[in-house]
C-alpha cells in the first residue's frame, strides 16, 4: 500500500468517526479551553474527556497530516483506550471502537 492510499483510507476512516460521534451525540461544537488542549497528560486525561481528545486532538492533528500530505505514524493503539473509557458508560460504543481498531490497523501496518 502507499502512502498516498494510507492517507485516503486514513482520511475516509476520519470522517467516518467524525459521523459515529455526532450520532452518539458526542460531537461538540465549541472546543476546549486552550488550556485544556495544552495538557501534558498522556490524551488530556487531566482535563479532556476521551471523545473530546478524539474530536480535538486526534482527528485535528490526523487531518493536518493528512491535508499536508504527510506521513502518518507508524503505531496506533486507540482502540483499547475507547474501550476502556467507555465500559463505565451507558455509551453504545460498539461501532467507534470498530472504527478505532480499523484505524489502529491501518495506522500499524508496514
Amino acid at each position: 500500500m502507499t502512502e498516498l492510499d494510507r492517507l485516503k483510507q486514513a482520511a475516509d476512516i476520519l470522517l467516518r468517526l467524525e459521523a459515529e460521534l455526532r450520532r452518539l451525540g458526542l460531537w461538540q461544537q465549541k472546543p476546549p479551553s486552550a488550556e485544556a488542549l495544552a495538557s501534558q497528560l498522556p490524551f488530556c486525561c487531566d482535563t479532556l474527556d476521551f471523545h473530546q481528545w478524539l474530536q480535538f486532538v486526534l482527528i485535528e492533528r490526523m487531518k493536518t497530516l493528512i491535508e499536508a500530505g504527510q506521513p502518518l505514524p507508524t503505531q496506533s493503539g486507540i482502540a483499547p483506550l475507547a474501550e476502556e473509557w467507555f465500559a463505565g458508560t451507558d455509551t453504545d460504543s460498539r461501532q467507534l471502537i470498530s472504527l478505532l481498531e480499523e484505524f489502529d490497523n491501518l495506522l500499524s501496518k508496514q
